[in-house]
């Protein structure tokens, strides 16, 4: 593929040296974000011959118009580098995680005496998130744990310094039950509510066997100074632990902080799955979808999703167990490839993972494409029950015209097949014999060359024709229709928009369908589509009318020319805010010139 001369300098002066490059779009949007050992070779590696290259590369290629350099020490600190860029910009064609926000969290507000709750909403607030929990039971299991266990306060009261000097707040029933300590009220410090936050963190975090073993020497600690209530507490929050772990599937005969991560790729798809292992005990499960724009190979989805899981689930843990032998590079972090024992069995668990995952990803797409046909079909049967037609309309298409104050009248045409949109059957028609704002002519002749071709062509007549407007618009339908000796084998309607009346040809009173009923949403969605349709390419006839209008007065710049700069810059704004220079690369300097100054005459 060509590129311009300013970019194949750009890719020639690559430095021999680790770094990163970037690619940016002619709008100056960044593309991707990618390292390299040599920057010269693994750029140039993307513009050389097309041959080989995937048809995803190529499209990326296509779209390059810059390239920047950033240079660093090593390869290890060109990944780091990559890996944050790619958090922070999100490049279209990185490889990223699917957002997916249906899972809950926990947090710990950033907030004086920090509440703790489950959110679906995770904000930049500075408050500490822990999960996403797929097992939402299990979640809200935690929760009620920390509740029991915890004074840990529910209301929402602002509890800031300055608001509780004015002591205008009360305890409440919490308060009374035992429920909270009454920090409202200054009958707990701030101190005191944050130790028993950093118990509460352990315990989210997973950390359950050194908390446990914590909890046993304090409560020694208590006995030996004789409070024996305080070591009664203890206790009780150490059975309450100890029964709470022994729900969680403990993996590991050792105490054993790792993460666990699997991919698969199948065709054009990619799944993770992703184990949280701590202390021994999954902690948390997590599978999803992997966008993968450039089909990267399997090491590289590795390279590049595991630092987004780390930094997804707050992990610190060292080591990470992965499903591949190939040599995946990780910043401070050991890479395990096990080929025997628990290790092994957690990838066996993980790659599961991914398989449900497939599997529930398909019924949910099953299910919902069945309750949209089932849907769609029942609205069709309706409609035909309602308008008496012999066949349901399984087929359907509907006319809609456009045009402002009589200028680039054009008209739309929408299809719906089993009673959902057809757009590669959508179809424009410029109007061609009409002069003036005249809506019946209009829908006449464009009526009549739509069917004009299909019989001419051989090709399935439509099972009901929609015509948006009243008698008037039906009338002149029918006319074109009668005209190609039609009448006979399309139905046709007509769809007044003030009350919604439907004229069928030949009756003199409308038909009212009922507002809950699913024929007359279909009706309207037709009728909706079309003129959204419609209207798009209108203004996009009417934008392109008035720029090569204006264009035209300028003696020097041919049709060829106006065309190439609308296709470029769009509007004439656009194209005056380009300056004179960037013009310039795409007409010449002369013509550009004429351009610059038609801009700034007086």
């Amino acid at each position: 593929m060509k590129v311009s001369e300013e970019l194949s300098e750009k890719v020639k002066a690559a430095p021999k040296k680790p770094g990163i490059y970037q690619y940016y779009d002619k709008d100056g949007k960044l593309l991707y974000v990618g390292k390299a050992k040599s920057l010269k070779s693994r750029v140039a590696s993307y513009f050389n011959s097309d041959s080989g290259k995937s048809g995803r590369i190529r499209l990326l290629v296509s779209k390059i118009r810059d390239v920047k350099y950033i240079l660093t020490d090593s390869e290890m600190d060109a990944l780091l580098l990559e890996n944050n860029l790619i958090k922070t910009h999100q490049p279209r064609y990185n490889v990223m995680l699917k957002d997916d926000k249906t899972y809950p969290w926990i947090v710990i507000k950033n907030e004086a005496f920090p509440r703790i709750f489950s959110t679906r909403r995770k904000f930049n607030d500075g408050s500490t998130y822990y999960g996403p929990y797929p097992n939402v039971k299990g979640m809200h299991a935690l929760l009620q744990l920390i509740r029991e266990l915890f004074q840990i306060r529910t209301c929402a009261l602002d509890l800031r310094a300055q608001k509780l000097e004015q002591a205008k707040y009360k305890v409440c029933l919490e308060y009374h039950i035992g429920k909270c300590a009454g920090p409202c009220q200054l009958l707990q410090t701030s101190v005191q509510y944050e130790e028993t936050l950093r118990v509460v963190r352990l315990l989210l975090e997973g950390k359950n066997f050194s908390l446990i073993q914590s909890l046993k020497k304090q409560m020694q600690s208590f006995a030996t100074d004789h409070a024996f209530e305080d070591a009664q507490r203890c206790k009780e929050l150490i059975l309450a632990l100890e029964q709470f772990r022994t729900k969680s599937m403990v993996v590991a005969d050792h105490a054993q902080d790792f993460d666990v991560c699997y991919i698969e790729k199948n065709n054009q798809l990619s799944w993770v799955s992703f184990l949280v292992i701590r202390e021994g005990s999954i902690v948390n499960t997590y599978a999803t979808r992997i966008e993968d724009p450039l089909d990267e190979p399997l090491e590289v989805l590795y390279q590049n999703i595991i630092p987004q899981l780390r930094t997804h689930f707050s992990s610190q843990a060292k080591e990470v167990v992965v499903g591949i032998s190939e040599d995946v590079q990780l910043y401070d972090v050991k890479v395990v490839f096990p080929k025997i024992g628990e290790k092994k069995q957690l990838l066996e668990m993980a790659q599961n993972n991914v398989k449900h995952a497939q599997l529930q990803a398909r019924k949910q797409a099953m299910n919902a494409s069945t309750t949209v046909q089932n849907s769609s079909m029942q609205a069709v049967l309706e409609l035909q029950t309602a308008l008496g037609l012999s066949v349901a309309p399984r087929h359907i298409e509907c006319f809609d015209n456009s045009n402002l104050q009589g200028t680039n009248a054009v008209s739309a045409c929408v299809v719906f097949k089993e009673g959902v949109p057809s757009k590669a059957d959508y179809r424009h028609f410029n109007v061609k014999t009409v002069e003036g704002p005249d809506d019946f002519k209009t829908m006449k002749e464009v009526v009549g060359r739509r069917y004009k071709r299909l019989k001419e062509e051989g090709q399935q007549l439509p099972d009901l024709v929609i015509i948006d407007g009243g008698k008037g618009q039906l009338g002149a339908a029918m006319e074109a229709i009668e005209e190609l000796g039609l009448q006979h084998e399309l139905r046709l309607v007509g769809l007044a928009k003030r009350l919604e009346e439907i004229y069928k040809p030949g009756f003199s009173k409308s038909l009212i369908l009922s507002r809950r009923s699913l024929a007359l949403k279909l009706v309207q969605q037709l009728r909706d589509e079309a003129h959204r349709f419609g209207l798009s390419h209108h203004r996009d006839k009417r934008s392109k009318s008035a720029l090569t209008t204006q264009l035209d007065q300028i003696k020097g710049l041919g049709p060829k020319t106006i065309t190439l700069l609308f296709n470029d810059f769009k509007t004439l704004s656009k194209m005056k805010a380009a300056g004179q220079e960037n013009v310039a690369k795409k007409i010449g300097a002369a013509k550009a010139q004429l351009l610059f100054e038609y801009f700034h005459q007086e």
